[in-house]
């Protein structure tokens, strides 16, 4: 299958292939996050304490694979979201055991649709 074309940087104005990014593009890209993580509430104020901590290894232990694809599970993440449905963030009907893999593909992208 043949590679697409090089692209042009928007930040450097050099040619580079596709999906490849120059250090310019790459600071940029950073400080965009820094500046977004800057206005975001901590974990703690988001919901995540010491309540949380324990539901989640609580659910673990109990459910050790991944929903979507069987492996071992490390992460407990919420199917309806906590900024959508506060009232349920230690409800254990709202968890689901997910593999970091499915969590940061799958699930994002099925966030960022709705």
């Amino acid at each position: 299958m043949p590679a697409r074309a090089p692209s042009i940087c928007s930040h450097c104005g050099k040619a580079h292939a596709s999906g490849a990014l120059c250090s310019k593009a790459m600071q940029a890209r950073t400080e965009r996050k820094a500046k977004h993580d800057a206005k975001r509430p901590n974990a703690r104020c988001r919901g995540y304490d010491r309540e949380w901590e324990k539901a989640r290894a609580d659910y673990l232990a109990a459910y050790p694979s991944c929903r979507r694809c069987g492996s071992k599970a490390n992460l407990v993440d919420h199917i309806e979201p906590i900024r959508k449905a506060p009232h349920r963030r230690l409800d254990r009907t709202n968890f689901m055991s997910l593999c970091t893999p499915c969590h940061s593909g799958w699930k994002q992208a099925k966030d960022k649709r709705n």
